[in-house]
This record gives C-alpha cells, sequence and structure tokens, in this order.
C-alpha cells in the first residue's frame, strides 16, 4: 500500500491533537445521520461522528417533517463556512441496527460513517436505521428501500442543475459556499416540478443526487431541496479537504464512482440522469451510457444561461440524440426544468402521473433521541 500524500498525514495530525484536547475538556461524541438507500438485500447507511460540547444538542436526526410532502419546520441558516468548523471524531466504533440486523464499524478520517447492512428485512419505501456510539444517544436515519419491481430511478446533479450556484468559477463557488446564507440560494426555474412529474409516473422510483459539495453542507442542502419542493432521496457527497492522493479529491472520479455504484447496487434500474452543461456532466454521463448502455434510460443537460455560461465556459451538447456505437442514448436538453420536461413529454419519456394516494408517502417518524 503505497503512503498516504503528506496533506493527508498533516490533517491526521492535526485532527487528532485538537481531538485529544476537546475530549479533555469533556466534549463528547455528537451523531448526524444523512438520508440513504437500499433494497431488499441490502441496506447503505450514512453518518458522520463530530464531537461536542455536552450539554448542547448532541444527535443530528433526520428533521421533524409537518406532512407526506416532505415539508420541515421553519429553517435558521447559517453562513456556509459554519459548517465547516467542526471537529471529525475518529476511529469511533459506530453500530447500526437496521430491522432485524446489527451491523458494527467504525468512523472514517474524517467522522464519516457508510455501512452496509444485508438481509434486514425491511419492506419497501420510507424507513429508518438506528446509529449508536458510546457517549450518545440513539440517532435515527431515513433509508429509502426501493421495491424488487421497480425498474426506473433518477439521478441529479446539484450545483448549477437545482440550486445556482456557478460552481465551475472557484472563486464564486467559495464565496457562495462560505459566505452566503442557504437561504440565499436560488433553485432553478422547472427543476422541482419536472422531478415530481417524473417521479409521479413512476412509483417507488428512487431518486439521488450526486455533487462534488462537501458532506459538511448535506444539512443545509437537504432543507433547501425540500424547502423549494424537490422529491427527497440521498445525497451522495464527498468529504472535504486532503486525501491519501492529494490536496482535494477527484470530483469527476467522485461522480463516476457514485453512478457506477448506483449500478452495482440496482442492476435493474435504467437511470435518467440530470445535469447541466457548466462542468463535466455532458462527458461523464455519456462516458456512462457507453459503458453501460443498459442502465441508462436517457440523459438531460440543462443549458446554463447566457450570464451563467459567460462565467463558467460550460460544454455544449447540440444533438438531442447522442450516438456510440452500436447503441444510441437519447440527450435532450433545455434551459430549464419546464422546458426539459416538456421536451420529455414530446418525446414520449413521460408517462402518465399516478394518483397521490398510491405514491410511497415521505418519512413522518421523529428521530429517535
Amino acid at each position: 500500500m503505497s503512503r498516504p500524500h503528506a496533506a493527508a498525514i498533516i490533517e491526521d495530525t492535526v485532527h487528532e491533537q485538537v481531538e485529544r484536547v476537546l475530549r479533555s475538556r469533556g466534549w463528547g461524541n455528537r451523531v448526524i445521520t444523512h438520508v440513504g438507500y437500499g433494497s431488499s438485500s441490502f441496506v447503505r447507511v450514512f453518518g458522520r461522528i463530530l464531537l461536542g460540547r455536552k450539554g448542547r444538542e448532541e444527535v443530528e436526526g433526520p428533521e421533524s417533517r409537518q406532512d407526506a410532502t416532505g415539508a420541515i419546520s421553519p429553517a435558521h441558516y447559517d453562513r456556509g463556512w459554519r459548517a465547516f468548523l467542526t471537529s471529525p471524531a475518529t476511529g469511533v466504533p459506530v453500530k447500526v441496527t437496521v430491522g432485524d440486523r446489527e451491523v458494527f464499524g467504525r468512523s472514517d478520517r474524517g467522522g464519516h460513517v457508510d455501512i452496509v447492512a444485508r438481509d434486514h428485512g425491511l419492506p419497501p419505501g420510507w424507513q429508518q436505521a438506528v446509529v449508536e456510539v458510546q457517549g450518545a444517544d440513539p440517532v435515527a436515519a431515513d433509508v429509502f428501500i426501493v421495491a424488487d419491481d421497480v425498474r426506473f430511478g433518477l439521478v441529479s446533479d446539484i450545483d448549477d442543475t437545482v440550486i445556482t450556484t456557478m460552481l465551475p468559477r472557484p472563486m464564486i463557488a467559495a464565496f457562495n459556499t462560505f459566505v452566503r446564507r442557504g437561504k440565499a440560494r436560488h433553485a432553478v426555474s422547472g427543476m422541482a416540478p419536472m422531478y415530481r412529474r417524473i417521479l409521479s409516473a413512476h412509483p417507488g422510483a428512487p431518486i439521488v443526487y450526486v455533487s462534488t459539495g462537501a458532506w459538511n453542507t448535506a444539512a443545509t442542502l437537504n432543507r433547501f431541496l425540500v424547502e423549494n419542493g424537490f422529491p427527497l432521496g440521498p445525497l451522495l457527497l464527498t468529504d472535504w479537504g486532503p486525501t491519501n492522493t492529494g490536496w482535494f479529491r477527484s470530483g469527476q472520479d467522485h461522480k463516476r464512482t457514485c453512478l457506477h455504484r448506483l449500478a452495482r447496487d440496482f442492476p435493474d434500474i435504467q437511470w435518467l440522469l440530470v445535469g447541466d452543461d457548466g462542468q463535466h456532466d455532458p462527458q461523464l454521463y455519456a462516458e456512462f451510457a457507453e459503458a453501460r448502455p443498459d442502465r441508462v434510460d436517457a440523459i438531460c443537460i440543462r443549458h446554463l444561461s447566457p450570464a451563467e455560461q459567460v462565467l463558467s465556459k460550460p460544454m455544449k451538447i447540440d444533438a438531442p440524440v447522442r450516438t456510440m456505437g452500436p447503441v444510441s442514448v437519447s440527450t435532450f436538453s433545455a434551459p430549464d426544468g419546464h422546458q426539459l420536461l416538456r421536451v420529455l413529454d414530446e418525446h414520449g419519456r413521460v408517462g402518465p402521473p399516478v394518483a397521490a394516494d398510491e405514491q410511497p408517502s415521505r418519512p413522518l417518524r421523529q428521530p429517535t433521541r
């Protein structure tokens, strides 16, 4: 095994020293959980173990939801940099209970938990797992169990696909991430209605948000998505900071890995891949479609506005259908969700919506405290 990158060694040393000092001052484990996913055979549970002061709220599970649409209570938005002022608890033993199964693991060098439980016995739909660590109360984690007969799923990018961030310009992205409040972000017009319409035509279909954003922003992103009418689904984000191979991880590699993992986890599902032309989504989606044409239903690319194009120098996609070797993958493009949905309707890619009472309900249970 190769020696870790110097940046990772330095970061680990700093975290180790900070953790030692904070624990000596009485700080303890704090559990944060994220939305996970699974099937009848497995469940993937996400979380993070941080250090927190005793006497403050020590756990952070699913938000309390007010109704079946996923609406949550009014939010208080801090500036983005506050989410990055955290101290991970590394190597902490973790127990995850999923239905009939108990699985054990440890938090990684960033405090992250990514544990798979098999033969869990949970039915399809929204369910909950429980994450436990020493010194903290058990915390619930929402998980969406995909039924065995589901054959369709939706994968969505986040930055400049559902949220206007102009991510390709580093300084603007840094300002949006660290300085602006979460409430100051704007949703891309029509994307939420488009997603709701597509999923209403495919009862039980999963939606997965894949982004190069940091796990530190997961709570803010989830709240933003739900409050702007986007369907609830797991976020596949990245760890912020140095890695074992360099100062920062490759965003393209992260997305590529996530797509292939979803293809392995759900071998019978064809995915509608939605992204924008401001980064590498067209290239990555086309590459994935060429490698796994049987796993791609279609590709939808949101064209950035003229102002966004000046800032981000996006890639262009001109043809509505891209042909790759012996297979063809339909690729549709438009400047917003309203027009993308219209194009999909014109090509017969969206079926009639299913009645609301036939849709799987959003998670309503309170987190276990």
